[in-house]
């Protein structure tokens, strides 16, 4: 069942990549306290993923912040080590925390997943971006295609 406004955030075990640390958290608890923009991206190295989305959201977390939100994540089905390697790339700190849902676990459950078998990539996300407030989803955008708009940063910026 894919999340609609309103519904709680899903509650699996991903690991968060903050500040070049990692940790097992629950996405439950981890998102469910205070406003905070998730998005969602098919791959780390990927080129939209690399190239626009990630560093979007990077140079618009103090918008992003002085509109309210708590905390930024970008989750992708990738391992840890893959993600951990892509925030150093990236040269993240503290903007937005990476989330590893290697197995696909929060995809499946949010109803997010994607069949990128047809491209040699397996399960991945949907590229979408969502505000949760408290634990419950306040607004969802999924990308209709291969673009990048309706889950950008400057789409969510404006939709605060």
């Amino acid at each position: 069942m894919t999340v609609t406004v309103g519904s709680r955030v899903p509650d699996v075990k991903v690991v968060a990549v903050e500040n070049g640390a990692t940790s097992e958290v629950m996405t439950g608890e981890y998102l469910g306290s205070g406003k905070v923009v998730l998005f969602g991206v098919p791959g780390a190295f990927t080129p939209t993923c690399s190239d626009y989305h990630l560093p979007g959201f990077v140079i618009r977390a103090e918008d992003l912040r002085a509109k309210g939100v708590d905390k930024i994540a970008c989750i992708a089905v990738n391992d840890v080590f893959v993600m951990k390697a892509w925030a150093a790339s990236q040269n993240i700190s503290d903007e937005v925390v990476l989330l590893a849902d290697g197995n696909g676990d929060f995809a499946k459950a949010a109803g997010l997943e994607l069949d990128g078998s047809g491209f040699g990539m397996g399960l991945r996300n949907q590229r979408f971006a969502m505000v949760i407030e408290n634990g419950a989803v306040r607004s969802v955008a999924v990308e209709p295609g291969g673009g990048l708009t309706v889950s950008s940063a400057d789409s969510v910026l404006a939709s605060l």
